[in-house]
Order: C-alpha cells, then sequence, then structure tokens
C-alpha cells in the first residue's frame, strides 16, 4: 500500500501492487465460492429458466452523498433494473475504473458500500475488474456492472401490455435521489436533510411477479424522473397516463427545495422506487402487497392509463386544471447516477 494512502497507477497495472490490494481491500468484502478463484470467468451454476441480462455505468458526482455513494448506487441500479423487468437477480458484475490518487480511505468506503447493498439483496458480486488511470483522465471514481437474473415462468411485463383503465402505482415518494445530489454538490443546507432513495427493490417487487395480480409492466424511474419514465411506457402503450397531482407522494423537504430552487420533482431522479402499471381490479392488492414492506409503505395510486389524448402524460393539478408532463431535451441534473 502507498504511504499516503492513495491509489497509485501501479494499482492497475497487474502486478504485486495490484494483487495485494484486491485481496486486502476487495476479496474480504465480496468473497464468495464464484469471485474466490479470481478467474477470467466467474462460474456461476446453472440458471433454470429465462435468463435476463442487464448492464450499466455510473459517473455520479459527488460519488458521496447523503443516504449513498457510488458504490451502492452501482449495485442497486443494476439490482433495480432486473427487479422491475421481472427477474430474480442471480448475479453481478462489477468493475471500478480509479482516478491516479483518489484517497484509498474513499475506496473502501465505495467497496463497503457495493458489499452492504449486494448483502441487502441477497446476491453475490461474482466477478470485477479494477483499473487505475492517470491524473486527470477521470474524475475520481467511476463504476460500471452486469446483472444476471431469472424471469419466472409465465410473467411477461411489457409496455405494450398497458390498456386504457389500467391502475398507475409509485411505490413510495418522488424526487428525494436528484434533489439530494444537488444540496450537497451544490452545499444547499435545507432545514431537513434530504437523503437519497437509493435501494435494492428485488424483495419489494417480488411479490408482484404473481400473474394473479395483474401486473402489465414497471419501470424505475431514474434519469428524468417520474416524467421521462411515464412517457416511455405510454408511447410503448399508445395510450395517455393521467396523473392525479395530490396523489403522489413527495416529501415536504423535497417539495420544499424544488419550489426554492425552481425545479419539478416529476423531472427529479430517484433510485429505490418504481412505477407499476397493473389491472384497475388488482390495484388495492398491488398497493397491500407493497405496503407490508418497508421500501413500500408509502406507495400510492396516482394515476390511470386512459385511450390517447394529446399528450402521453396528463397531469391533474390539485386546482382541477391539466398540464402536459413533458420532459426536458437534456437531464435538469447531470451525472446524477
Amino acid at each position: 500500500m502507498a504511504t499516503d494512502e492513495r491509489v497509485m497507477l501501479a494499482h492497475g497495472g497487474g502486478g504485486r501492487a495490484m494483487r495485494e490490494l484486491i485481496e486486502r481491500e476487495i476479496l474480504p468484502r465480496f468473497d464468495n465460492e464464484a469471485l474466490r478463484p479470481l478467474s477470467d470467468a466467474a462460474s456461476i451454476g446453472r440458471l433454470d429458466g429465462r435468463a435476463m441480462l442487464t448492464t450499466d455505468a455510473f459517473v455520479v458526482k459527488p460519488p458521496f452523498f447523503p443516504g449513498g455513494d457510488i458504490g451502492r448506487l452501482a449495485i442497486c441500479g443494476t439490482v433495480n433494473d432486473l427487479a422491475v423487468s421481472g427477474a430474480v437477480p442471480a448475479a453481478l458484475t462489477l468493475s471500478l475504473i480509479v482516478e491516479e490518487g483518489f484517497p484509498l480511505a474513499d475506496l473502501r468506503r465505495t467497496l463497503a458500500g457495493a458489499g452492504a447493498a449486494a448483502a441487502e439483496a441477497g446476491l453475490r458480486i461474482a466477478a470485477g475488474d479494477f483499473k487505475v488511470v492517470e491524473r486527470g483522465a477521470a474524475d475520481g471514481i467511476y463504476a460500471s456492472t452486469a446483472g444476471v437474473g431469472v424471469a419466472p415462468p409465465g410473467l411477461e411485463l411489457d409496455a405494450r401490455r398497458i390498456r386504457p383503465g389500467d391502475a398507475v402505482i409509485l411505490t413510495g415518494t418522488m424526487g428525494d435521489h436528484g434533489v439530494a445530489l444537488l444540496s450537497v454538490r451544490e452545499g444547499l443546507a435545507f432545514e431537513t436533510p434530504v437523503i437519497s432513495d437509493v435501494a435494492p427493490l428485488n424483495a419489494l417487487l417480488s411479490p408482484l411477479y404473481d400473474p394473479a395480480l395483474g401486473v402489465r409492466c414497471m419501470r424505475d424511474p431514474t434519469r428524468g424522473g417520474v416524467a421521462a419514465a411515464l412517457n416511455e411506457m405510454a408511447e410503448a402503450a399508445g395510450v395517455t397516463v393521467v396523473v392525479e397531482e395530490s396523489a403522489v407522494p413527495v416529501t415536504r423537504a423535497v417539495r420544499w427545495a424544488c419550489e426554492m430552487l425552481g425545479l419539478d420533482p416529476f423531472l427529479s431522479a430517484n433510485e429505490g422506487k418504481a412505477l407499476v402499471f397493473c389491472a384497475p381490479e388488482s390495484a388495492d392488492a398491488v398497493l397491500a402487497a407493497l405496503r407490508s414492506h418497508r421500501l413500500g409503505r408509502y406507495a400510492a395510486r396516482i394515476g390511470t392509463a386512459v385511450a390517447r389524448r394529446e399528450a402521453p402524460v396528463i397531469v391533474r393539478t390539485a386546482a382541477g386544471g391539466e398540464r402536459i408532463l413533458d420532459v426536458p431535451f437534456g437531464e435538469e441534473l447531470p451525472r446524477i447516477c
């Protein structure tokens, strides 16, 4: 290890320094039978069912924020992409690209966050990679992941299955992650701190895989927030989603921060929430299943799919008017995941 406790180029060079770092810092946090051999490819056993694969990259700024860090974010983001697709996660990979001079204490913090998130999700990090680039070639640390899971027999989640009349459910409060990132990035101190909602959703969502519940599709509203996710699903289904603004759960702190900063909470990112479309007669059962889990205690029915109107998503305001909920050309808050 470097005496100044910082990452050196040698830590990514494939030699003794890299081996020592992996054995001292990484293996103890992720140790499992698939990762332990440090082979070029990990054996994760037989997958019995329809395999699902996802991949993602994380360049969040700053890498540490209220409620999480880039390590936790990377694991949760990949788990959640599988979970909303109807797949039970089986194994993940994690690769880190670290800038020369990055504090080893922050690397340990990142690894600890990833390890804790994997344990919380009940799965293993089976393979990974570690690279170091020269000073100035990266902004501290980047992460890349892949995840594989298995979809239960008979489960088909697809936005094209949405029908007019279907209920739209949000599993919790909206906009926490984006506002938490903004607060620390801009040095803003709110009276009530805003904490990122970053969390693995597989345990929350797996009860919804029962075909009897009539779930049509799910989506995690990350970049672009609830607005982007609803627009994407409505476009795919050829319907309009009418959202009741007064029904959408938003914490007082997030609402106040967005009002102060001129932001729309519908556009603020989430990292521990899901949108669920289901048959209208199943809405109460879906809500009951979600509210029985700690991550779904604020789940609410926020709207309904209707025959296509003038826009994919329309918000019915508390005052009784309507407004079109569009998505911005770019992100309101760049580098939030």
